[in-house]
């Protein structure tokens, strides 16, 4: 009985992968996004706060959103086009001018050529 126990312990110790338990494993990321206020604040969190995501911070000091997502769920660059999607020019994707043009003239922030 004792050789069976230790057989199964080694199997679970060195024969299945870590990341097998992990299921909803997060990854943390940042990155640029452009915006003035409170208002782009919010509108920037909840566009980022899709499927996927379990956490979504953006500073209005420093132009950066901290997402926590689930990488199996959405990618980066899926939460940065979503973001550009609702007006805002990320580090990577542009928002198209109907979008940006849609923002409240306090969120029109200057854009980069």
């Amino acid at each position: 009985m004792k050789k069976k126990i230790l057989i199964l312990l080694a199997f679970f110790t060195f024969l299945v992968p870590a990341g097998a338990f992990a299921k909803d494993a997060t990854t943390k990321t940042s990155f640029k996004v452009w915006g003035n206020c409170e208002n782009c604040k919010k509108r920037i969190e909840k566009a980022a706060k899709t499927e996927g995501v379990k956490t979504a911070e953006w500073s209005e000091e420093k132009k950066v959103i901290t997402v926590t997502f689930v990488p199996s769920k959405i990618s980066v660059d899926q939460i940065q086009q979503n973001i550009a999607k609702v007006g805002y020019d990320t580090e990577k994707y542009k928002a198209d001018e109907d979008a940006y043009n849609k923002l409240p003239k306090c969120c029109q922030y200057d854009r980069k050529k």
